[in-house]
C-alpha cells in the first residue's frame, strides 16, 4: 500500500479512481488486497482468481494455506461483507484446470446476498486464460472508468 501511495502521488493519480484488477494469483491478490484495505479502490476487476487457494497451489505451496481462506460460505459472506458496495465484474472461464470457477461463482453469490455491487462474467469453453477475453471485453474500460470513490 506505501508503494501505491508513492506512485499515485508521484504520477499525480486520482485516490478517487484507484482501480484493482489481477488475474490468476492476482486475482487472487485483487481479492486479498480490496478485503484487508475497505473503500480505497473504485472498483475490482478479479479474473480467474478466488479466496480459497486451489489445491494444486496448496500442494506446491502448502505454506500459502494460513493465508488462504477456508471453503466455506462464511468465508465468502465475511469478504463481500468487507468489500461493501465496491464495484466488482468478476470474470472467469468454465473450464479452468486450475483455478476452481466455482470460487467466483461463490464470490458473486455472497455478493449479491449482501446487496454488493458486482457483474459476473463467465466464458463457456474458456480454460485458465480467461484474461484474454476478459481484458477486451468491450464494455470493460468504460465501465472502470466510470467508478470514483
Amino acid at each position: 500500500m506505501a508503494t501505491l501511495a508513492a506512485a499515485s502521488k508521484e504520477f499525480k493519480g486520482d485516490p478517487r479512481k484507484t482501480y484493482l484488477t489481477g488475474l490468476s494469483m492476482g486475482g487472487y491478490g485483487t481479492w486479498a488486497l480490496a478485503a484487508s484495505h475497505p473503500g480505497i479502490f473504485a472498483a475490482l476487476v478479479p479474473v480467474c482468481g478466488g479466496i480459497v487457494a486451489p489445491e494444486i497451489v496448496l500442494r506446491e505451496r502448502p505454506d500459502l494455506a494460513k493465508a488462504s481462506y477456508p471453503d466455506e460460505p462464511k468465508s465468502y459472506r465475511d469478504v463481500a461483507k468487507k468489500l461493501g458496495k465496491t464495484p466488482i465484474w468478476i470474470f472467469h472461464g468454465d473450464a479452468d484446470p486450475i483455478v476452481p470457477v466455482e470460487g467466483s461463482r461463490k464470490m458473486d453469490q455472497a455478493l449479491r446476498a449482501v446487496g454488493g455491487n458486482v457483474r459476473y462474467t463467465e466464458y463457456p469453453g474458456v480454460d485458465h486464460d480467461s484474461w484474454d477475453k476478459a481484458y477486451a471485453e468491450p464494455g470493460l474500460m468504460p465501465w472502470i472508468l466510470s467508478k470514483s470513490l
